[in-house]
């Protein structure tokens, strides 16, 4: 027993040994650092890997200058592939907290990253720049769509919701977040129909049940269909497809118990 524990002690002492030696001695970690891939000149632009047209680009550094002198917020875009400039582009455009800087980088999973001045944060919160992020920089969208258009679309919606004042969500629904929206809503209106369902004689609707059970089927139609909806978009015709799916699911829900029994009468 002395012996193995002895060996322990060794082994661990070699080890702590190992993990100090390491610490004290391995080379400075130093954050990227390349101003020399950067223009000579001002631009609110620099695309690295290509991802803009040359036309596409000039237009956007027009829009960009002029947003900048009207409203003082800074909008700058860095496309990269095999090397960055890394934090030279802090100093190169004088990033501040009024600024907001989108970084497209095509080797990861998401093509947009973004890094936001504090002044930006109080206008839109870490949850847009997610939902922005995931929205215009997933793989599908990028290669739907381009990312050309991927970088474009995120820095237009950005440039709105800086001018109106800012955004808690981004604006717009997609297709397939609306369809999303009116799954839940139908979903709702099932539970909604089930619960409804008359379980005495005599009885027409089972309201106590109904409301028993309003937390679920109130999240699924109000908070996950009908939220997103409003929030997103003025557009009336989402909003009503997805009451109307729930009417369609509290009905299917409600009416199926008679449908079934006239069913096996019939039979």
């Amino acid at each position: 027993m002395q012996k193995i524990f002895i060996k322990r002690l060794f082994i661990s002492l070699v080890a702590c040994l190992t993990a100090l030696s390491v610490w004290f001695f391995a080379p400075e970690a130093n954050a990227v650092n390349n101003p020399e891939l950067l223009p000579d000149f001002q631009t609110p632009i620099v695309d690295l890997a290509n991802l803009l047209p040359e036309v596409q680009e000039e237009s956007l550094v027009h829009r960009f200058e002029e947003f900048e002198r009207d409203t003082g917020w800074k909008l700058r875009v860095l496309t990269q592939n095999d090397r960055s400039p890394g934090r030279a582009v802090k100093n190169y455009w004088g990033l501040d907290d009024r600024s907001v800087l989108l970084v497209a980088d095509s080797r990861g999973g998401n093509l947009l990253a973004f890094s936001i001045g504090d002044d930006v944060y109080d206008l839109m919160p870490r949850t847009f720049w997610i939902e922005l992020q995931t929205r215009f920089g997933n793989l599908y969208y990028v290669r739907d769509n381009g990312e050309n258009a991927s970088i474009v679309g995120a820095m237009e919606t950005v440039a709105t919701c800086l001018t109106s004042g800012g955004c808690n969500v981004v604006p717009g629904l997609p297709r397939e977040q609306w369809i999303l929206t009116l799954i839940t809503s139908v979903l709702g209106g099932l539970v909604c129909g089930f619960a409804a369902i008359p379980r005495k004689e005599g009885q027409v609707v089972a309201w106590q049940w109904a409301l028993i059970f309003s937390p679920l089927w109130g999240i699924l139609f109000l908070a996950f269909g009908i939220g997103p909806v409003v929030s997103r978009t003025s557009d009336w015709l989402p909003l009503f497809r997805n009451c109307i799916g729930f009417a369609l699911g509290v009905a299917v829900a409600y009416l199926s118990p008679i449908v079934n029994a006239s069913t096996m009468s019939e039979t």
